[in-house]
């Protein structure tokens, strides 16, 4: 999993790093197909703003929270993004269930070609 973290009006702290990338863990944990994560905070007077873009196998996932603490929003952000990769997952898994194999006939006795 590739992250990028960029920060708008904010300086980006290992600690603030560090935490990052330990609630996205979780999504990684969930969905093994996880390409690339990138993440923007930002700070707006009095908001946290933490939006995030993940690309997945077969589609782009994308979240966006705000909070009054940077922490909060990152927490609720990863909420967001583990609840909408389950059920990318899950769409995914009943999708391969549903489908059924076509019922080839072929005749009995020839080669299969056109005679």
């Amino acid at each position: 999993m590739n992250l990028t973290l960029t920060g708008n009006h904010l300086d980006i702290t290992p600690a603030i790093r560090a935490y990052v990338v330990a609630k996205l863990e979780r999504i990684n944990r969930h969905f093994d197909h996880v390409i690339d994560v990138s993440v923007v905070l930002a700070v707006d007077k009095l908001r946290q703003i933490v939006e995030a873009n993940v690309h997945v196998r077969g589609k782009d996932l994308h979240a966006e929270s705000v909070d009054a603490d940077m922490y909060a929003a990152i927490d609720l952000l990863a909420d967001k993004l583990d609840r909408q990769v389950l059920r990318h997952k899950e769409k995914r898994r009943t999708h391969r269930v549903e489908a059924t194999p076509v019922a080839r006939t072929m005749a009995r006795g020839g080669s299969g070609g056109a005679a």
